[in-house]
């Protein structure tokens, strides 16, 4: 004995009994999933929402990506500042379905300080530096340092690093640099109209959350 449950416009909820073997579930007569002895088949055309993803998941679909969200930012960016600031446009925001999901954040980052002072970055999660090194007395944590050779090099800087944010809130990954001299991201010191080396380029983040 199986049964069809239909949520029904006119008279509720409708239970048909059969002998299919399956329980189809419907909403005013369109099938919206059926469930045998396999598991659940979603019918055509719906999808399982990624916040129903929640506790254990079925055998197999751990490691799944269940979402990626990307940002590229093709302006430029300036500071001169010993401080680590953010990276204006070199952020993104990603919603995990589930706590037990992890982040896997790709990132690259073109950009140079000026003359021999180097550079350094770090990847934040909110407000956490996250990706950094150890503390030891005072010297800065971050995720890269580089420096650029002369006024027409630039860098480019890849970051991979895997998260456990632990939330099912809106969460924000997002690039911050700091050095002793002027910095610029996605273009090189001299910047002229008139050389074959002095690029204008990109730097992106992209996150992926990945199933627990």
């Amino acid at each position: 004995m199986a049964v069809t449950i239909n949520a029904d416009t006119s008279n509720g909820l409708v239970m048909t009994p059969d002998t299919s073997g399956e329980i189809k579930l419907q909403s005013a007569g369109a099938d919206i999933a059926t469930v045998t002895s396999s598991g659940i088949t979603m019918a055509s055309g719906k999808t399982l929402p990624a916040e129903a993803l929640t506790g254990t998941l079925p055998a197999g679909m751990g490691g799944k990506i269940l979402q990626v969200v990307s940002t590229t930012k093709t302006d430029t960016y300036t500071q001169n500042s010993n401080t680590f600031t953010d990276v204006t446009g070199l952020s993104v925001s990603i919603t995990p379905a589930s706590t037990s999901s992890k982040i896997l954040i790709l990132a690259v980052i073109n950009g140079f300080a000026v003359g021999s002072y180097n550079f350094q970055g770090r990847l934040m999660r909110d407000s956490t530096a996250i990706c950094i090194g150890d503390a030891a007395s005072n010297r800065p944590r971050s995720s890269f340092q580089t420096m650029a050779y002369s006024n027409e090099h630039n860098e480019q800087i890849p970051i991979m690093h895997l998260d456990s944010p632990s939330s099912t809130s809106s969460v924000t990954y997002k690039i911050q640099v700091k050095s002793g001299s002027f910095i610029a991201i996605n273009r090189t010191e001299i910047d002229r109209d008139t050389s074959n080396f002095d690029a204008r380029m990109a730097s992106s983040i992209t996150v992926m959350e990945i199933a627990g």
